[in-house]
């Protein structure tokens, strides 16, 4: 049997940017001295004179992409999660959401996964805070092709945009011919017990958990869930209403993400039963991302425990 291919979503981030520079004169990307993690180097390297190092000055980075974006430029602005959601948030929600410019936000080095640079730089709230700047689209690729499919569909919507990319390499389940769309949820693998709608790299754990439930003969409808906001209702909507119970995974807090998104949209239309997963209302810390995953109950194993909790009440 074939070993799983693995790449980092980052890794994704910096060739699609590189292949739309090829294409699209008007693409510029700025970063905060992280080239070489954010993966914005290889666009440096093709395109040096489109590639502005802002240094570590992310409020200022964002100021100048909405700048930028004024003048018919299409600016991807670069950095880890914890600096573009966090350190920057003023100036994203006043600078470039206020006025919806035309501004692309590459997170990278985004949840518990970052490991060793610990809790100070594991941005597990990212997916709230971007959530309630109106009109901001949310994002989060399950593999490197949805990466960098994600990538290109966010040049060519108008309006700002913000994605989170992963450190770690994490499976490859796409084929190039997967059609994304920004606002359409992906059923994986189809069931009636129960649906996981998981997004980011929690996709590939939600998978191996669905086949873990089947074997044990649970019908479990795995959903890949890329956009956050907006979020696919009718998509939600119908898993709800087809299986009656719905678990949710995400690499982000509890809080403000992927499940609360999705209670809410259930509590007023749908009343389900609902478990989230996600990193509780804590601080992560140092360590191995893949033990750190598994701490955090962030993998295949407590997804299937919290599943057969949930079906089991009939």
């Amino acid at each position: 049997m074939a070993e799983v291919k693995k790449i980092a979503t980052r890794e994704g981030y910096g060739k699609a940017l590189t292949e739309l520079g090829e294409v699209h004169p008007n693409l510029v990307v700025l970063d905060a001295d992280l080239a070489g993690a954010t993966k914005t180097a290889v666009f440096k390297k093709a395109f040096p004179d489109r590639h502005f190092n802002c240094g570590i000055a992310e409020a200022n980075m964002v100021n100048v992409a909405a700048g930028l974006s004024t003048m018919g430029l299409v600016p991807f602005v670069s950095s880890f999660a914890m600096f573009a959601a966090g350190r920057a948030y003023e100036q994203v929600r006043n600078t470039v959401g206020y006025p919806h410019l035309n501004v692309k936000i590459g997170a990278t080095h985004g949840g518990i996964s970052v490991g060793e640079d610990g809790a100070s730089h594991q941005c597990c709230e990212d997916f709230a805070l971007m959530r309630t700047i109106p009109g901001m689209t949310v994002m989060c690729p399950s593999d490197e092709v949805e990466a960098r499919k994600m990538v290109k569909a966010a040049y060519a919507m108008e309006g700002p945009v913000y994605m989170r990319f992963g450190r770690s390499a994490t499976p490859v389940f796409h084929d190039e011919d997967f059609d994304f769309q920004i606002g359409k949820g992906e059923v994986i693998q189809d069931g009636t017990d129960v649906a996981i709608i998981a997004t980011g790299i929690m996709v590939p754990e939600a998978i191996e958990a669905g086949k873990a439930l089947h074997e044990a003969g649970i019908s479990a409808r795995v959903i890949n869930m890329a956009t956050i906001k907006p979020l696919d209702e009718e998509l939600v909507l119908k898993a709800a209403k087809d299986c009656g119970k719905i678990v949710t995974v995400e690499e982000h807090s509890i809080v403000g993400g992927l499940g609360e998104a999705v209670s809410s949209l259930l509590s007023e239309r749908q009343p389900t039963l609902i478990r989230r997963i996600g990193v509780n209302d804590e601080f992560g810390y140092s360590g191995p991302a893949a033990a750190l995953l598994k701490e955090f109950g962030l993998c295949a194993d407590h997804i299937v425990e919290v599943t057969k909790s949930l079906v089991s009440q009939g």
